[in-house]
């Protein structure tokens, strides 16, 4: 089974670098689609389903999204894409909280600076199959120092459904004192939760269940918006105190 990319970059020498970040990144064979601007990701998109990304299509799973393109911006796509089953990152030069937040908001699950070193890059995108959020270190220290000394609830995250990013810029929990929809999980739902309250990872889950670690993903996604969770802890917590585990 081939996994779809979705590379939106203008300049056709970064995207042909991205293009070696993820094939280099990545064990699974890779299907990728290039973009040059919001108009031609829109098209590739509505060939798979859509920004819903309808069931029985096969979709993106991975997308990377830059910001400044020839016919808008970047968010914008990420807005029209919240529910769209892939894992959304972004890729770009800009490293301030004018750009970050925004993009977190919009529903990013990951930002990564295309400025960094070719290993560097592999190595943070790497991070999904283990459940971390693939983040640059600039950007991740930039995360660290605003939520421990910035004011709480400036740059509330979005709702984007992946694990790590909602994690780590939600700034409420949730209240585990919720009674979960435990009921709606699907039997392989129920599996991932409980191989995800014992502590392995994404890829170790897709070894034992036999299937995609994309696949993983989706059915975490969906775990944690049946329980109204945003982490791995959160999900674990409550799977216990309900008894789903």
């Amino acid at each position: 089974m081939t996994v779809k990319v979705l590379i939106l970059e203008d300049n056709p020498v970064a995207r042909s670098f991205l293009c070696r970040v993820v094939r280099e990144s990545f064990s699974d064979l890779m299907v990728i689609t290039e973009a040059g601007d919001l108009e031609a990701a829109r098209r590739h998109i509505s060939l798979t389903g859509g920004a819903q990304g309808l069931h029985g299509v096969d979709p993106f799973k991975l997308i990377l999204v830059d910001l400044e393109l020839p016919d808008g911006n970047g968010m914008e796509l990420l807005a029209e894409l919240r529910h769209y089953p892939a894992t959304k990152i972004v890729t770009t030069l800009y490293s301030d909280d004018d750009h970050l937040f925004p993009a977190l908001q919009c529903g990013a699950d990951g930002y990564l600076l295309k400025e960094d070193r070719f290993e560097v890059l592999v190595e943070e995108l790497q991070k999904i199959v283990r459940g971390q959020p693939p983040l640059s270190p600039a950007i991740a220290r930039r995360l660290l120092t605003h939520f421990r000394h910035g004011p709480a609830g400036d740059h509330p995250a979005g709702d984007s459904g992946f694990l790590p990013a909602s994690s780590l810029t939600t700034s409420k929990p949730v209240p585990l004192e919720k009674a979960p929809d435990h009921e709606r999980l699907t039997p392989r739902e129920s599996e991932v939760l409980t191989y995800l309250s014992k502590g392995f990872t994404i890829k170790e889950i897709a070894s034992l269940m036999g299937i995609k670690w994309f696949t993983v993903n989706d059915h975490i996604k969906s775990i944690y918006k049946k329980l109204n969770v945003s982490s791995r802890a959160e999900a674990a917590v409550l799977a216990s105190k309900q008894g789903l585990v």
